[in-house]
């Protein structure tokens, strides 16, 4: 069972060693956009909060279809 369990690991450790660094970069991306957004909100909540009744509005018009 051994011998089946190794090259499993050894895929696993290849693919973690390849894709490890995109996933980490991809999750500072996703942070500095969402800081990008947090910003754009807590100085615009007004423009915010009409663009989100907007598209309640047009997902409720949709909806009711």
């Amino acid at each position: 069972m051994e011998n089946v369990q190794q090259p499993i690991r050894e895929r696993a450790q290849d693919l973690e060693a390849r894709i490890g660094p995109q996933i980490d970069q991809a999750r500072q991306s996703l942070e500095e956009i969402n800081e990008q957004v947090t910003t754009f909100i807590r100085r615009n909540p007004g423009t915010c909060l009409l663009g989100a009744l907007a598209v309640g509005f047009l997902i409720g018009r949709i909806a009711s279809r």
